[in-house]
């Protein structure tokens, strides 16, 4: 679109988050594409398509952020075509000790729409499994 800006990516990439944080799944779902693409790193696995993008937003909304005690935004870096937002995440599963985690996603623009095209999600293993739940079988490896 002729009038995409980094001013407006950046704002998708925030009301993304903040319903994310709020546990809004249909507002959530409509800033995304179809066919939107995951990837999780450095694990090398992907996913992607609305049906399996709203599995996950089922897990990560339903399940994940009710272990989520709390977060910081780091940082937050944009242009027109992404932004990458760093948190420290701080969940407590089942009562276990709370453990704190370093995430980094990068929110990318869908070119030619209003919404996101899908995210790359940097974090380590635990974390990343604990987001994605029983879908991390099912993931896909990187080509």
């Amino acid at each position: 679109m002729s009038d995409w800006s980094q001013e407006r990516m950046v704002e998708l990439g925030r009301r993304h988050a903040q319903l994310e944080a709020d546990r809004e799944l249909e507002p959530l779902m409509d800033t995304l594409a179809p066919g939107a693409v995951y990837e999780f790193h450095p694990m090398g696995l992907t996913m992607h398509g609305s049906a399996m993008v709203r599995r996950y937003y089922e897990q990560l909304l339903g399940q994940f952020m009710t272990w989520v005690q709390g977060y910081d935004l780091l940082g937050e870096w944009a242009n027109e075509g992404s932004v990458v937002q760093e948190y420290d995440i701080r969940v407590q599963v089942d009562g276990d000790p709370i453990e704190t985690h370093r995430v980094v996603g990068i929110l990318a623009h869908a070119p030619g729409t209003e919404l996101l095209g899908g995210e790359r999600v940097y974090g380590g293993e635990r974390i990343v499994r604990l987001m994605v739940g029983e879908l991390y079988d099912e993931l896909e490896a990187l080509r």
